[in-house]
């Protein structure tokens, strides 16, 4: 119960700030994309808040499948999710809630072994 009150809590903040910074609203299923916002106003390529995927474009398919896992996060963890997510670390490579959302479908490609890699 607690859980989805977050996750309800963090919906409705994510898509207040949406609108606070001019986004378009649309429905993809169980999720709700704000598109049109500044680079600035969310994460990365995309954020997932509760049930808001906050964005600069609409996205594609695959990733709207990676966000609604995120979504499936929150509403398991409702707002606990938030240091979850922070304390499993910033490199999405190793963050566990990114791996179970699927790397490849949020962008996210394995880096390549080398001198280059090797200097991260």
């Amino acid at each position: 119960m607690i859980n989805r009150k977050g996750y309800a809590l963090a919906s409705v903040a994510a898509q207040a700030w949406g609108l606070v910074c001019r986004g378009r609203r649309t429905r993809k299923g169980e999720l709700v994309v704000i598109s049109g916002m500044a680079n600035w106003a969310f994460g990365r390529g995309a954020t997932c808040v509760g049930n808001t995927v906050l964005c600069r474009t609409e996205p594609g398919a695959k990733t709207l499948a990676h966000e609604d896992v995120h979504r499936q996060q929150w509403l398991r963890y409702g707002l606990a999710f938030i240091p979850m997510y922070f304390l499993a670390g910033r490199d999405p490579l190793t963050n566990r809630f990114e791996i179970e959302a699927g790397l490849e479908a949020g962008g996210y490609h394995e880096r390549k072994a080398g001198p280059a890699a090797e200097s991260d």
